[in-house]
């Protein structure tokens, strides 16, 4: 009796590979893909709502713009194609300022294609040239009967020490003075076709500008394509600041924007001097920046949203008013800048 007790006590080993094991084993597989999908899913939804932050706001407006032209400055890539693309649509008549003419020819062709609307047209424009501002805003004058919104989005960034025909610093000459002249150039047809709109590209690189009216050409201090950057695109927040000042009452309103960091070939320069960071960035870049259609949008704000012109001289980001810098709303630096560039663009009237 007790060896028939002892016997009912035996522990024997597991049988390997039987049934028993094999569920466990695949109920810890299973736990593994459920844990791996449960990651998969969240790190997907974090993505998804990172895009979107990044995206930023978007132009709701449904305007209409037949019977209307539009000027765009650089409107051969980017943002500026893009803002040209949707203005087209909308029934604008699209006058695309460009250096590159090729380019702008294959822009101009691709864009009259997807709206359907024939009525987009090519102007030579070297931004960097006092002459060429000058010619391009007489033929514009002789040949167009109205501009209704001017769009001055062309730009450089960050790009070596070079120095314009006329002697001034590419990335002020191209960002500031050479928009700066056009503005004034055009304000004639601008006022005639009142309610009109001056929408100007800033960025946010704007903070921690600083306007050195000693020395705005780097002539005397080593040159920083930073510095210069910063210094050009506050130059644009007090052009138009100033601007809305002076064009109080008449009919024309100042719009200035950040259209947030995009995805485009702006940054070429700085990729061409570290081409490792540029081949690391890519990847990185399609999620953290914007596509230029993204990029477009506050642009398209500005250009379109009714009863804005109470906010004239305002600055937006993101399809929505924001602050400048300290540095962007000091007046008196805007009227000094004004009478600086004027002076060095031979410019003797102004608004």
């Amino acid at each position: 009796m007790k060896s028939a007790a002892s016997e009912s006590f035996l522990v024997r080993p597991w049988p390997e590979g039987s049934a028993a094991g094999s569920d466990l084993s695949e109920d810890g597989r299973g736990g593994l893909l459920l844990r791996t999908g449960a990651v998969l899913g969240v790190t997907l939804i974090c993505l998804v709502v990172l895009r979107r932050w990044i995206a930023g706001g978007v132009c709701h407006c449904s305007a209409r713009l037949d019977g209307k032209t539009v000027l765009i400055t650089g409107a051969n890539t980017g943002i500026g194609k893009e803002t040209g693309r949707d203005l087209a649509r909308r029934g604008a008549r699209v006058v695309m300022a460009c250096r590159d003419l090729t380019r702008a020819e294959q822009a101009a062709e691709e864009i009259r294609k997807s709206t359907g609307n024939g009525n987009v047209v090519i102007r030579h424009l070297d931004l960097a040239s006092v002459y060429s501002v000058r010619q391009f805003a007489k033929d514009f004058m002789d040949s167009e009967d109205r501009l209704d919104i001017l769009i001055n989005n062309a730009g450089v960034m960050m790009c070596p020490k070079w120095l314009t025909e006329d002697g001034f610093e590419t990335q002020l000459a191209v960002n500031h003075l050479g928009h700066f002249l056009l503005t004034n150039l055009l304000l004639p047809i601008l006022k005639s076709s009142a309610p009109s709109r001056v929408v100007t590209v800033s960025s946010i690189a704007h903070i921690g500008g600083q306007i050195n009216f000693e020395d705005l050409f780097f002539s005397r201090r080593p040159y920083s394509s930073l510095e210069s950057y910063r210094q050009s695109k506050l130059a644009n927040v007090l052009f138009s600041r100033e601007l809305a000042r002076r064009l109080k009452g008449s009919g024309v309103s100042s719009f200035c924007l950040h259209p947030g960091v995009i995805y485009t070939d702006l940054g070429r320069h700085v990729y061409s001097w570290f081409p490792l960071l540029g081949t690391l960035m890519s990847l990185p870049s399609l999620l953290l920046m914007k596509t230029p259609w993204q990029g477009c949008q506050t642009t398209l704000y500005c250009a379109l949203t009714p009863d804005l012109e109470g906010r004239s001289g305002c600055y937006f980001s993101d399809c929505a008013e924001m602050e400048t810098a300290p540095e962007g709303q000091d007046d008196a630096v805007a009227r000094k800048l004004w009478e600086e560039s004027a002076r060095l663009v031979g410019l003797k009237e102004t608004c």
